[in-house]
């Protein structure tokens, strides 16, 4: 059985690096310093990457409870819960882009 879960809900969850801190910093625009935000881009960027690791993660708890090399199951239960949501996240915000631009792509001038 599968629960469904808002991917909305879970961002924080799933992806702590993109709302933490750092993300804060990264798009803060100082005017006396004339530094400018993050290009979308980056962010995007490195959300794919946060992914990816987390991915990588679960691939590991995996194959470390596969071999009995000292994971739980309740550690690689979690890590594959963790990669799966941010994957969810991650498809959701690039289906939301995409729709995005079908709509300007569709725009009558």
């Amino acid at each position: 059985m599968s629960i469904l879960m808002n991917p909305v809900a879970v961002a924080p969850l799933a992806l702590p690096a993109v709302t933490g801190p750092s993300a804060t910093t990264a798009l803060t625009v100082s005017r006396g310093s004339g530094a400018s935000p993050a290009p979308f881009s980056d962010l995007f960027t490195d959300a794919v990457g946060q992914v990816n690791q987390l991915e990588g993660q679960a691939h590991a708890a995996v194959t470390g409870l596969m071999t009995g090399s000292g994971v739980d199951v309740h550690q690689a239960m979690i890590a594959a819960e963790k990669a799966s949501m941010a994957f969810e996240l991650a498809l959701a915000v690039r289906n939301k882009a995409v729709q995005a631009y079908q709509q300007v792509i569709g725009m009558q001038f």
